[in-house]
């Protein structure tokens, strides 16, 4: 074996092990990626869930505190931009609407006892409750993802082969204002 030929045969190795690191890194991203896309899809369902409870709630609460018409217009409203929201930004951007209408819905109905003691409100405010918790539960494992897949795709050198492969960070779930702020209700 001459050395030329040992040169070409070293040159195609070298080669040979960079496309597969390239591959391994690139499939390692295109999981992570997939696996952000499925705890998004995740959450999607929940709100979706909570998105179908508002009618029902809203039609309840109509019957004993119409005149707080704003307050259900605005759920109505953030619920209808939900459901045609084009992407997971304006998806997000809307359900933080909806959270801080029906933590003001939720405060409007302590100011009516008889609301209050309805059985269908109270099953209703159970099930709204119970999505809130599986939103909150998804938003964290989404999070996580989130936090998994953009620090690979931060370090060298999964970085660079990122970035000429199109990978780009995603944005975290964030928790609405309302969700962290007390709601203010006045009469």
């Amino acid at each position: 074996m001459g050395p030329v030929l040992v040169i070409v045969l070293v040159g195609f190795a070298i080669i040979l092990l960079v496309v597969m690191w390239a591959i391994g890194i690139y499939n390692s991203l295109q999981r992570q990626r997939l696996t952000v896309d499925t705890a998004f899809a995740d959450i999607d369902t929940l709100l979706k869930r909570r998105c179908d409870l508002i009618p029902n709630l809203v039609e309840t609460v109509k019957g004993y505190a119409g005149h707080e018409k704003s307050t259900l217009e605005g759920v109505m409203r953030a619920r209808a931009a939900a459901m045609g929201a084009r992407d997971s930004a304006e998806r997000m951007k809307a359900e933080g609407e909806i959270s801080g209408f029906l933590s003001r819905l939720m405060a409007v109905s302590e100011a009516y006892p008889d609301l209050k003691a309805n059985q269908n409100f109270m099953q209703l405010q159970g099930e709204l409750g119970s999505t809130e918790d599986g939103i909150a539960r998804a938003r964290g494992g989404f999070n996580g993802t989130v936090r998994t897949y953009n620090e690979t795709l931060s370090v060298f050198p999964s970085n660079l082969v990122g970035r000429m492969l199109g990978f780009a960070p995603r944005a975290f779930f964030e928790a609405p204002t309302a969700d962290r702020d007390a709601p203010k209700v006045s009469f």
